[in-house]
């Protein structure tokens, strides 16, 4: 999150009539929606969205990964629809060798990690059409990303929150983080809370932690080390991510001190970005690891991480699931 979205200052004064017009813009937006004068559809299963109210990361893709897993574990058959990075291409099935530029980094790891049929492209509903053809045997959609699309009707929302980062200086763009109002929460179902953090809010919260200590190989994903084996070891670590702040702090709760580097979130890496950093060991996120491209001479190490939550999340989803009325 830039500096200027911490608090309230001079550049927050200065954007706050382009603020204005943002927030008159999507209020207006969603009333039309709201009462019918902008389509939204319905599709034959029912949909899940995971969301956030925020720029930036906070911890969206590992939550869609730990319920759609979790579904499974249910019986549920989870397909997984997004947006996907730029959003400009044609709706496409999204594979464990996909190319990132084409479909974005984070539906790739998504499509690894769940084995779910995942789609993406410019239009969520034509992604979840998509995807209920060719998979029909599909029984919940879950939109990863999509609280802001409403042409898509939804039966679940799920609202993801930055414990540290909270929703900055509590404005909305460009003069602070926001994507809507404060208020948008409480019409969420189910709030997760990524991190420890308590925030009082009136609908149910979950506490999500994120828990990853073993490292793979980026060459040789087989190939394993421990935090022990780093430890005393001169390491850098990079992060094109959402929030690149939150992957350095838990390499330092793993007890590393890492030369840091941020990249944008999404960043396509070069093999120049690699070669330039002054060590030769390099750590980096699950996420980052999908469009790294492999360097001669570095040592590259990407380290995995699983959401681990209250078991009432996804209790509290399937009664939901369970009185669906399609």
């Amino acid at each position: 999150m830039p500096r200027s979205w911490k608090s309230f200052n001079v550049l927050s004064l200065i954007l706050l009539p382009a603020t204005l017009f943002f927030l008159l813009g999507s209020h207006i937006r969603r009333q039309l929606f709201r009462y019918e004068l902008l389509k939204s559809t319905k599709i034959e299963v029912p949909v899940i969205v995971v969301g956030n109210i925020t720029v930036g990361g906070t911890g969206k893709t590992p939550t869609v990964i730990a319920l759609a897993n979790a579904l499974k574990a249910y019986g549920y058959i989870p397909g997984i629809i997004s947006r996907g990075y730029r959003g400009d291409g044609q709706e496409q099935e999204v594979l464990a060798n996909s190319v990132p530029s084409q479909v974005g980094d984070e539906p790739i790891l998504i499509s690894k990690k769940t084995l779910s049929p995942v789609w993406v492209g410019p239009s969520r509903i034509k992604a979840a059409q998509h995807l209920l053809t060719r998979y029909p045997n599909v029984n919940v959609i879950i939109s990863d990303d999509g609280l802001q699309h409403y042409a898509l009707k939804r039966d679940i929302e799920v609202i993801v929150i930055d414990g540290s980062r909270k929703f900055g200086n509590g404005f909305l763009l460009p003069s602070g983080p926001l994507r809507e109002s404060k208020k948008r929460i409480h019409e969420c179902d189910l709030a997760v809370i990524n991190g420890s953090e308590r925030l009082d809010l009136s609908i149910p919260t979950i506490n999500m932690t994120l828990v990853g200590e073993i490292f793979h190989n980026l060459s040789n994903p087989d190939r394993t080390c421990n935090v022990s084996d780093l430890c005393r070891r001169e390491v850098a670590a990079i992060a094109g991510i959402g929030n690149p702040e939150r992957f350095f702090l838990h390499l330092e709760s793993l007890g590393l001190k890492p030369k840091t580097h941020s990249f944008p979130d999404h960043h396509e890496y070069s093999i120049s970005d690699i070669t330039s950093i002054e060590q030769d060991i390099i750590l980096m996120t699950e996420k980052d690891a999908v469009k790294c491209p492999i360097a001669s001479g570095k040592e590259c190490w990407f380290l995995p991480v699983h959401a681990e939550f209250n078991p009432d999340l996804i209790t509290n989803i399937i009664e939901k699931l369970k009185t669906y009325r399609g």
